[in-house]
């Protein structure tokens, strides 16, 4: 999955994997897991996730390489926010080539800053149980409490406004190449991410099925 931060991905890929039956990788939820866990990767990564830039390209490609290659992933994968970068496209290609395992499609989920970036500042979320809450689309029953426990929410420290811009600047430099390096091979689909979730799911099945 291409796209944006805000533009879905995350949404996007998790249904597509429960659809075809396959794991859904994510970078950022890995990343954040191991950030919380305090590992060795995670204390490396977090300096660059709270700057809104990207972790470098040698820790992520070992780390999902990692996740392709477990027993989990031998149904299929579907990634979700990597490759980010050119290298880490060419070393996923290097990766899938040595297992006997290309891609099948990537799918570009195309989608306006003036769109994605109040979806991501409007984000919160429960320390205690990980519920997510939105100002515009899932906002809590009371203002900045958990519906479940009560808990204060708080925003993640890479959906503050300033990380934002510097997100989708980043996401402009730096992953959007990405949209033509695909289509050079033939893999590439874009989807209208200003839509609704499910007409997006809907053009995201079809960019599927329509492979060969």
């Amino acid at each position: 999955m291409l796209g944006p931060p805000g533009a879905g991905k995350g949404t996007q890929a998790g249904r597509l994997a429960a659809e075809v039956r396959a794991v859904h990788l994510s970078s950022g939820d890995i990343l954040r897991a191991e950030r919380a866990a305090r590992s060795p990767l995670g204390r490396q990564a977090q300096a660059y996730m709270d700057g809104g830039t990207l972790v470098p390209d040698e820790l992520v490609l070992e780390m999902m390489a990692n996740r392709i290659e477990s027993p989990e992933a031998q149904n299929g994968f579907v990634l979700d926010g990597f490759p980010r970068t050119i290298p880490q496209a060419r070393g996923l290609d290097e990766c899938l080539e040595r297992l006997g395992r290309p891609i099948d499609r990537v799918i570009n989920i195309d989608a306006a800053d003036e769109v994605v970036a109040p979806r991501l500042t409007g984000r919160w979320s429960c320390p205690v149980d990980g519920r997510v809450y939105h100002d515009m689309f899932s906002p809590p029953a009371r203002a900045g409490k958990c519906d479940e426990c009560g808990a204060a929410l708080v925003r993640r420290k890479d959906d503050e406004p300033a990380v934002v811009r510097q997100r989708l600047a980043t996401y402009h430099g730096q992953t959007k190449p990405l949209i033509e390096y695909y289509r050079q091979r033939g893999v590439l689909a874009t989807v209208d991410g200003n839509a609704d979730i499910g007409a997006v799911f809907a053009s995201v099945c079809a960019a599927v099925r329509g492979i060969g």
